[in-house]
């Protein structure tokens, strides 16, 4: 018998082989098995909010995760389902039809302007300081002497009018970048953030350009209980304004391009 067989038809190779597959089998299974944690169980379409009967065998069982703030989440989720929060009608009576928004698609939360409820507090660092902060809380932070500082520049929306002026950076005490771009709408008006990743910041026209809303939508975006300050829950809502108007700020944006 040659060197390395363990019968005549079967050698080490082989065992090692079959091994192989089983193992990778296994870890697909077990992959796919924990991507069910989140949005699982599945919600029946027809009657809006009762949850589909659970699979033992393809969703897992509950996990506890331990969060910074103290607060312990499952996945699965456990006992009350989170309500759905958008306001939207079906363009079609087809299962998985798109979403129509009832009003103007910045307040329904369906598309680009959905959201999750959230944790409505702060994310917070390893010192268990709030996270993102305006400068006049983080002194120890100062904009760049050979960049463009936005503060005190105007803010013009996609309509190309003002739509106020930046009066303060948020900055990310974790990450040291900015986050939001605080925006005064009028003179002694009131403030609201404008997520960094919505604008554009001009180094010779010196102007902020947002083209995600127009000048007079700004005055909607969805505000902080505190002033220096901004939960998770504020962040997630503020995100989704802006990025329902990519596609709802006019309506000309959910017509096709060609």
């Amino acid at each position: 018998m040659p060197r390395g067989e363990i019968t005549g038809y079967v050698d080490v190779a082989q065992v090692v082989l079959y091994a192989f597959w089983l193992f990778f089998a296994g870890l697909i299974f077990y992959l796919r098995r924990e991507d069910r944690r989140e949005g699982y169980p599945l919600e029946s379409e027809a009657a809006r909010g009762r949850a589909m009967p659970p699979d033992p065998f393809l969703i897992p069982s509950p996990k506890e995760f331990l969060l910074s703030n103290g607060h312990v989440k499952h996945a699965p989720q456990r006992g009350e389902r989170t309500p759905w929060n958008y306001r939207g009608h079906k363009h079609e009576v087809w299962p998985g039809a798109p979403l129509e928004p009832d009003t103007d698609g910045l307040h329904d939360a369906i598309g680009p302007g959905s959201y999750a409820d959230r944790e409505d507090s702060h994310d917070e660092t390893w010192d268990r300081e709030k996270r993102i902060v305006p400068l006049r809380v983080a002194d120890h932070f100062v904009v760049h002497e050979l960049g463009p500082n936005p503060i005190g520049m105007s803010v013009f929306g996609a309509d190309r009018q003002v739509a106020g002026t930046v009066s303060d950076l948020w900055v990310d005490r974790g990450e040291s970048m900015v986050r939001y771009y605080e925006v005064e709408l009028g003179a002694g008006g009131r403030r609201v953030l404008m997520p960094a990743t919505f604008c554009r910041t001009g180094r010779f026209s010196q102007r902020v350009t947002c083209e995600a809303l127009l000048a007079h939508q700004f005055a909607d975006v969805p505000t902080t209980k505190d002033p220096d300050s901004v939960t998770l829950n504020e962040e997630e809502r503020i995100m989704a304004f802006f990025g329902g108007g990519t596609l709802y700020a006019t309506p000309t944006r959910q017509e096709a391009i060609l």
